[in-house]
């Protein structure tokens, strides 16, 4: 049935500008096979790695062309051989996409299709994913946070940064955040921050240091590596660590700093969670979402022609504020 119909979707045929990103809409849609889900996509979400992967610049290179995408949130159409997990109408999203979330429709494997609860709406389901799921492989499974300590989110407005503050409030920690404008920075205290500061203004670092009395952060949640780790380094505490969730380059940084704190940094990549990781890490969202303190925060939106304008201005905002979100 499916692999008879027409669907529009976004192609990229060569790697480049956002002007690269081109929607089709003679694309077949695809069939899926074992143990895969066929979704009809309400929303996908927009994360800045998928920018850096279509300008070719990402150690990830995807044979041309292909669909980007990940995050997609919408309703089963119709699943394959051994799925047991969703069935046809039921409101799902995933964190992982076979076929790319850009689209009408899209397959992914069943492990990494979720049932969406009737609470959230669709563009909130395609802002849990990639940030949450990213959030707490940061926070638990590589910087192995513990209540009590402090964490630092820099770059805390945009998706992982607000799931990397809800989900350190309600693990017990200290949460220091900063964002890039003062919207971003209400955002922040809005979402599980105790203190949020702006990242552009000089100083911070000094006013970042003050409030844990000189000591400095235990753990730090980083988003743009290649401008903030040398500082992150100097900020950590004796033992501290840094997970690194983002970075658009290359940067200098003295090892003493790391050497006189015996300090940690890890890089932090979702698509090396193993299954049982992925399905900790998805128990413990679900009971966030029950209990409530799982608030997705949807940002920018556009129609899914808009795609390139997304990926400009996911880079090119003066600041994060949500999640960036593709609607159908």
């Amino acid at each position: 049935m499916s692999g008879s119909k027409l669907m529009s979707a976004v192609r990229v045929a060569e790697f480049g500008a956002p002007s690269v990103l081109k929607l089709s809409s003679g694309q077949t849609v695809p069939r899926p096979g074992r143990r895969q889900v066929l979704i009809r996509v309400h929303a996908c979400g927009v994360n800045p790695v998928e920018t850096y992967i279509r300008a070719g610049t990402h150690i990830r290179k995807p044979p041309l062309p292909y669909t980007p995408g990940s995050d997609a949130a919408g309703v089963v159409e119709t699943v394959g051989d051994g799925v047991t997990v969703v069935k046809a109408g039921d409101r799902v999203f995933t964190t992982a996409t076979v076929s790319g979330g850009y689209a009408e429709f899209t397959v992914a494997a069943d492990d990494c299709v979720h049932k969406l609860p009737d609470a959230f709406d669709f563009n909130q389901g395609a802002a849990i994913g990639i940030p949450y799921f990213t959030a707490y492989r940061a926070l638990v499974h590589k910087a192995h946070a513990r209540a009590g300590e402090t964490v630092l989110v820099h770059g805390a407005s945009g998706g992982v940064g607000v799931a990397a503050c809800q989900l350190s409030r309600a693990l017990g920690l200290k949460v220091l955040g900063t964002a890039g404008t003062q919207e971003g920075m209400k955002l922040v205290g809005k979402n599980g921050a105790h203190l949020a500061f702006n990242h552009r203004d000089d100083g911070y670092t000094d006013k970042i240091m003050e409030a844990t009395d000189g000591r400095g952060v235990d753990v730090i949640v980083e988003m743009l590596a290649n401008v903030n780790l040398s500082k992150d380094l100097q900020m950590l505490a004796y033992g501290g660590r840094v997970a690194i969730v983002g970075s658009r380059g290359s940067v200098e940084i003295d090892p003493r700093d790391a050497m006189t704190k015996e300090s940690c940094i890890m890089g932090v990549a979702l698509a090396f969670a193993t299954p049982e990781e992925q399905k900790e890490c998805a128990a413990l969202l679900f009971a966030g979402m029950e209990s409530g303190w799982l608030r997705p925060v949807v940002g920018s939106q556009y129609p899914l022609d808009e795609a390139a304008q997304a990926h400009h201005d996911i880079i090119q905002s003066a600041g994060a504020a949500g999640k960036v979100v593709l609607t159908m």
